[in-house]
């Protein structure tokens, strides 16, 4: 399971209203949330972010906070 989908099940949201509400489809918000390897674009958080009622920098720092900077 991706870091989204980790999310969405934390926050017990149902991927069927926000693929309803989003305009993505079921199938693509499946693949975000169970294929590590799947890319989620930037549009796409932002939009199941308003989908969610939720600050999409929230989502964000949620989903990437373990991202850092090459050292030099």
């Amino acid at each position: 399971m991706t870091k989204l989908g980790l999310y969405l099940t934390k926050k017990s949201i149902n991927k069927a209203e926000v693929a309803r509400r989003t305009g993505i489809s079921k199938s693509r918000l499946s693949e975000l949330s169970n294929n590590t390897s799947t890319q989620l674009r930037g549009d796409e958080l932002y939009l199941i972010a308003l989908a969610m009622d939720v600050n999409p920098c929230e989502l964000l720092e949620n989903l990437y906070s373990d991202l850092k900077l090459k050292e030099e």
